[in-house]
């Protein structure tokens, strides 16, 4: 299947009495806008045979060419005269050196145009793996340091993967220097970074979500709640512990939550305000975007297991596994998130000076009672969903441990499905040029089981031996294993230094083969000292059987 990207084109339509120049200061904004409130062209590919995915850019009688075939042999398709050029060879570094890290390393390997990848730090899997070159030894922490190896090693794009060097401008840093840099400026990245700001440009620019406030004062805060009712739902708004969320069954746990960011400075500056929510009912699901500042070309979908136990039971976690594509965001369900959600985003970023190059991760709640998708917060990068929610029970107490960081296993499912070459995707998001490409995924399904210590999310044992990798490996051709959190101890054993460990990855026709795969495998691996849930993908089957009932 093939996902063209959308262009943005028309007025954008802002909220009645907005000044366009500022985020409004009005903290209130809920439900659903009508998708023509934010004119766009779709470039459709979706009655082309695959074999040769062309499409027709809106405005522009050129057509244009992409598959995996043809760059196949390092060939690129150009929109400005129709003709078929060659690619130039590049190196590639990747910023990181966890699970998401190794799976943008293995996609972006098989571009044949590549000379290398490299990636800094890196882990024992990356390089045990030959995915990528890995650079322990260079500072990710410092531009000077990056972009001094950039020029000597002749590195043509540099991906960065973790949220910390693009708080750092590691990215605007980059891109002074003329460096091809995919990953957000650190002030777009305050669509991660600040639950306040996202919320004010969703109000702003008419994109469905939750019903809010933004508080300072834990006696208004506190009022708020009173006025609105439980369940509600109290959020931190800036990054801290894993950017914590409150899912609030009783105005007790709201109330004590409060206190927790707005007394207490659990999270210090990052709970100096604190978002309160309506609280959602349906299915969540997440939703994937490539922009480059003026257009965004969709990815497919996942649905993510958060919960640590069999039946989401537990603590949340940062992620125990995944599944792609997810049943419930059928093909009219995308082009309403991308009229409604991503392209209103996009061009509002724009409008208020913030143009967004990178990934947007939109975490999404089908609501239950409309049907209709509501955006629940924004990742910047590749990872799991931004929101980290912990439900509130009886003898609720507020844990930072909860509150984990975003992990790897939508990239890994994602990776597996992609069909068309990565780099040269990632590149022209770089250049400005994503209205030129289309991209091809696999048909099949593509399913994470995750292995995490025992104990995780709370405390857990590093250092334990984890055997039997190459067998669990061999268990299928379509099965592939991402390292997130493991390293070589004094006597070169593989061992476990994370709350995460390893991304067990397989495809297949259908979910039971892909679930069998990649349960087969983690069942080979000899690792007493880790865990996993049973039943990663239940949803996807469940969809299944209600389909052929």
């Amino acid at each position: 299947m093939d996902f063209a990207a959308y262009s943005i084109r028309g007025p954008l339509k802002l909220a009645v009495g907005h000044d366009p120049y500022a985020l409004s200061n009005n903290h209130l904004c809920c439900g659903w806008r009508p998708p023509a409130s934010c004119a766009v062209s779709r470039v459709s590919s979706s009655n082309i045979p695959s074999n040769v995915v062309r499409h027709v850019v809106r405005d522009s009688p050129h057509l244009i060419a992409l598959n995996s075939e043809r760059l196949r042999s390092s060939l690129k398709a150009s929109v400005l005269d129709g003709s078929i050029v060659a690619e130039d060879k590049i190196t590639v570094l990747v910023i990181g050196g966890g699970g998401r890290e190794h799976a943008l390393c293995y996609a972006l390997n098989r571009l044949p145009s590549c000379v290398s990848v490299l990636c800094a730090p890196g882990n024992v899997g990356i390089a045990q793996s030959g995915d990528a070159t890995c650079v322990s030894d260079l500072d990710i922490s410092s531009s000077d340091a990056v972009i001094s190896f950039c020029h000597k090693r002749a590195v043509g794009m540099v991906v960065v993967g973790p949220d910390a060097p693009l708080v750092a401008c590691l990215a605007n840093d980059l891109v002074k220097a003329g460096i091809p840099t995919f990953g957000p400026s650190s002030e777009t990245a305050a669509l991660e970074g600040s639950k306040d700001f996202m919320k004010k440009l969703c109000d702003k620019y008419n994109i469905p979500t939750a019903k809010y406030r933004t508080f300072m004062d834990p006696v208004e805060a506190k009022q708020y709640v009173k006025d609105q009712g439980a369940p509600i739902v109290i959020k931190a708004d800036g990054l801290a512990a894993g950017k914590g969320v409150v899912v609030a069954m009783s105005l007790d746990e709201a109330f004590e939550a409060i206190d927790c960011m707005l007394v207490e400075g659990s999270f210090g500056s990052a709970g100096s305000q604190v978002i309160i929510e309506e609280y959602l009912e349906g299915e969540e699901a997440s939703f994937f975007a490539l922009v480059d500042g003026e257009n965004a070309l969709p990815l497919e979908s996942a649905q993510d297991h958060k919960r640590v136990g069999d039946g989401d039971v537990g603590p949340n976690t940062g992620g125990m596994g995944a599944d792609s594509p997810a049943p419930i965001v059928t093909e009219e369900l995308k082009r309403m998130v991308m009229e409604s959600i991503i392209i209103p985003t996009v061009k509002g970023m724009a409008a208020e000076g913030r143009r967004f190059v990178g990934v947007l991760y939109a975490g999404l709640m089908i609501e239950k009672k409309s049907g209709l998708p509501k955006l629940i917060e924004y990742n910047v990068r590749f990872g799991d969903p931004e929101c980290q929610v912990f439900r509130a029970g009886p003898g609720f107490r507020f844990d930072r441990r909860a509150f984990t960081k975003p992990g790897p296993g939508f990239a890994q499912v994602l990776m597996m499905r992609l069909e068309s070459y990565l780099a040269q995707v990632l590149l022209s998001a770089c250049k400005g040029e994503l209205g030129k490409v289309s991209i091809t995924w696999s048909p099949e399904i593509a399913m994470v089981v995750v292995m995490a210590s025992e104990g995780y999310p709370g405390s857990y044992k590093k250092g334990t031996v984890i055997k039997n990798m190459d067998n669990a490996e061999q268990v299928s051709p379509a099965v592939k294993i991402f390292h997130a959190g493991t390293a070589l101890d004094g006597d070169g054993n593989l061992v476990a230094v994370g709350g995460r460990v390893l991304g067990v990855t397989a495809k297949s026709k259908d979910i039971e083969e892909a679930r069998a795969r990649a349960y087969d495998a983690a069942d080979a691996i000899d690792w007493p000292e880790g865990f996993f849930r049973r039943d990663i993908g239940w949803r996807a089957l469940k969809h299944e059987q209600m389909a052929n009932c």
